[in-house]
């Protein structure tokens, strides 16, 4: 029996329920374990200010580690680049979508320039927006979220917008969304669907590149657990640990904190890894960008290739002011 441990959100436990099956489907019997995180107890502060990377992951660390559960399951965008010692990388499940989406309030009132409006919307879901005289800022629209990282790409594209802090689980933004004045809030569409909770009129934003393997679910493990190791690996996804790694290894070369808003998207294409990658400053003032394209057959490490590119166009003294300034 291997006791799978896991958050006690719904999301945590919905993904927690995918490993179960699936170790099941294989003949591996299978039981959850919840356990609550420091990231779900604080409501308030937010998550670039609570002075620790793993702040939702922390907790099951420790309970892997005193031999408490035999696997912890994880969104991977909060699993730090470099794990603790005695835990290893078990397995990476499929990935959904690594889009982040807009949640528009349903009590807000549109204002009375619809045609304005109606240009603003327009551009929320255009990756390349044609040039006009319209200035999206003159909304003065609201946008929640507790994500520096998507703060920063919305303030780059709509500079002037207010953006408000807002944490919880996904039940709880959604229901701090509907008792705001905000215009929307900004979730990660694969978290939304998973438990059947994304509203039809949410907007997907295109040009908004994600965390690193955002979408991505991981399942942890003791080093040497020789069993449940090979278990797990019986349900890794090969084709997602292949681009989430070039995502977290483009992350960790370039050492950006935990207040970096670092972006990072790899996909493949026939027989290419395809991977962008960003950095933005915190109020959205400066971006620089990488886009490049690999041979897989090559075997070029092409997350750590993109961050020796991106770092080549001046990455690195942006990454030390920033760091220097959390």
């Amino acid at each position: 029996m291997i006791r799978i441990g896991t958050r006690d959100s719904q999301l945590a436990v919905w993904q927690a329920t995918q490993v179960k099956n699936l170790l099941e489907s294989l003949g591996t019997p299978a039981q959850l374990e919840l356990v609550k995180s420091e990231g779900d107890l604080d409501l308030v502060t937010p998550l670039y200010a609570m002075g620790v990377q793993g702040v939702f992951t922390r907790v099951l660390d420790t309970a892997l580690l005193n031999n408490k559960i035999d696997v912890a399951v994880h969104s991977m965008k909060d699993v730090p680049v470099q794990l603790p010692e005695g835990i290893v990388e078990a397995a990476v499940l499929e990935r959904a979508s690594y889009n982040d989406i807009l949640v528009l309030n349903p009590n807000w009132q549109a204002p009375d320039n619809s045609f304005q409006f109606s240009a603003f919307i327009s551009q929320l879901s255009d990756p390349e927006p044609e040039t006009s005289n319209f200035k999206p800022e003159t909304l003065n629209l609201t946008i929640a979220t507790s994500s520096v990282r998507r703060k920063a790409q919305w303030l780059n594209r709509f500079p002037g917008h207010t953006i408000e802090n807002i944490r919880g689980n996904v039940n709880t933004r959604l229901r701090k969304l509907a008792e705001s004045n905000w215009f929307g809030a900004i979730f990660a569409e694969a978290g939304l669907e998973r438990i059947g909770l994304k509203p039809a009129d949410s907007i997907t934003l295109n040009w908004m590149l994600p965390a690193p393997a955002q979408g991505a679910i991981m399942i942890t493990a003791r080093k040497g657990d020789a069993a449940v190791l090979r278990a797990c690996s019986r349900i890794n996804h090969t084709a997602t640990a292949y681009c989430v790694k070039a995502e977290r290894d483009f992350l960790n070369e370039l050492m950006g904190g935990c207040a970096t808003p670092i972006s990072a998207l790899a996909t493949i294409h026939q027989n290419s890894l395809h991977f962008k990658g960003s950095i933005v400053t915190p109020k959205g003032g400066q971006k620089i960008e990488v886009d490049e394209t690999y041979a897989i057959e090559a075997n070029i490490p092409a997350g750590r290739a993109a961050a020796a590119a991106i770092l080549e166009k001046g990455a690195g003294p942006l990454i030390a002011k920033m760091n220097h300034e959390q």
